[in-house]
């Protein structure tokens, strides 16, 4: 079984790179069509499109083609005056390498037009679409590139102290996650443009905005960038609500959720509760020590988006399988009749369905009933990650009835 999964697996990952290489030469000739195509009638949306996003389009496709041209070396190992920027280095860059210039530009402008015609579809439908906000960004981003003034950075480009968090549930010597951290007091002192420029984007992309590691706003721990692990960090005052009263200065509202688990602070509770976001419980974290527990239906407040489990935790088959005898007397105790794998995500969905959160959601994979082997991240690892796909077969276990009642029920419909 092992064995078979392990294939499973390969032949995941190799059909997906597969795919990719794939449609990256169709973009590329497509890209030339569109080029040396004068009267292509997708002339004027590109050219407005190009001008709409110049804020970032430029400087993300320019990085992009100079990633190829240095065979995808990290920016600090580029030449010095591309590492530097020196404008007449970026103007001499998009002539001589204007085709792949143009092609990044082209991708992206396909990309947003696309993503619309999804988000309209999926409005006319009645579906809501939710997108996740990292609070850091990749090192080796056109972000960090283009502006390194932003960023705790050495004289070389290389992070100073790095982002993660401390030991926890998911690991026994933290996360080190590797990006780079802010100079808080230099975005302030920009009026947050980068942020409010990166907010506004999503916000026109999807609906609703899930903050990953809310509490960094309040406090994030900083990691000295030789350190292997995640243990010998320190928290670090981060700039608190300041931030997100400047942003709703700029938007008026902001449809967030704020990701809030972990080591939460009640400084960082009374943060999220004053800018008015809903908070995240997860039903598989409900059952461990005793009836207080916040995750439990009972004890959440309207002002909260409930989950199963999210794309960190294990499907809740996989969960179920893994608990411990008196962690499934509990959810049996708490539920009022028996469980097993055949029944426990329909069980915990319906749960959460009936708290009096704001907002029920359920991974597809426990709608499934699907295990652990179809689990989609698992934190502090960085490969076998992210490749699960559903298949049509799948949908046979799907009983679109249950999920009505449950809605009529709650009055989620």
């Amino acid at each position: 079984m092992r064995g078979s999964m392990a294939f499973l697996i390969f032949l995941r990952n190799g059909l997906m790179s597969m795919v990719l290489s794939w449609k990256q030469d169709l973009l590329k000739a497509a890209s030339r069509n569109f080029t040396h195509d004068p009267g292509s009638s997708l002339k004027q949306d590109f050219e407005e499109f190009c001008q709409q996003h110049s804020e970032w389009l430029e400087d993300f496709a320019l990085f992009s083609a100079l990633r190829e041209v240095f065979e995808k070396k990290s920016w600090t190992e580029w030449p010095e005056e591309f590492k530097k920027r020196e404008p007449s280095a970026l103007a001499w860059a998009k002539e001589q390498h204007a085709d792949s210039f143009g092609f990044h530009r082209f991708s992206q402008f396909l990309f947003f037009r696309q993503w619309q015609r999804l988000k309209n579809c999926a409005y006319e439908k009645g579906i809501r679409l939710i997108g996740d906000l990292p609070i850091f960004v990749a090192h080796d981003s056109a972000d960090v590139w283009t502006h390194p003034e932003w960023f705790e950075l050495d004289p070389d480009g290389n992070p100073i102290r790095v982002a993660g968090v401390p030991p926890d549930y998911f690991s026994p010597t933290g996360q080190r996650w590797g990006n780079p951290l802010f100079l808080w007091e230099a975005m302030e002192s920009s009026g947050y443009s980068w942020w409010k420029l990166r907010l506004r984007i999503l916000l026109e992309t999807v609906d609703l905005v899930r903050i990953d590691h809310f509490r960094g706003f309040d406090q994030y721990w900083a990691i000295p960038a030789e350190e292997q692990t995640a243990e010998n960090g320190s928290w670090v005052q981060g700039p608190g609500k300041s931030f997100f009263d400047a942003m709703l200065r700029e938007f008026g509202t902001l449809p967030v959720i704020a990701e809030d688990l972990g080591l939460i602070t009640p400084e960082v509770n009374l943060m999220r509760k004053e800018c008015g976001f809903p908070g995240m419980k997860v039903l598989q974290f409900a059952f461990e020590d005793d009836w207080h527990q916040p995750f439990l239906p009972h004890n959440v407040e309207s002002l909260s988006v409930i989950y199963t489990g999210t794309h960190d935790n294990n499907t809740t088959l996989g969960w179920w399988k893994e608990a411990s005898p008196e962690l499934r007397r509990n959810v049996c105790r708490y539920l009022g009749f028996e469980s097993n794998e055949e029944n426990i995500a329909a069980n915990l969905t319906r749960l959460a369905w009936m708290s009096s959160s704001s907002l029920a959601i359920t991974p597809l994979q426990d709608l499934l009933n699907l295990d652990g082997n179809c689990r989609m991240n698992l934190p502090g690892t960085i490969s076998g990650n992210w490749i699960w796909r559903s298949t049509a077969g799948q949908f046979d276990a799907l009983n679109p009835n249950l999920l009505r009642e449950w809605n009529e029920i709650s009055g989620r419909a």
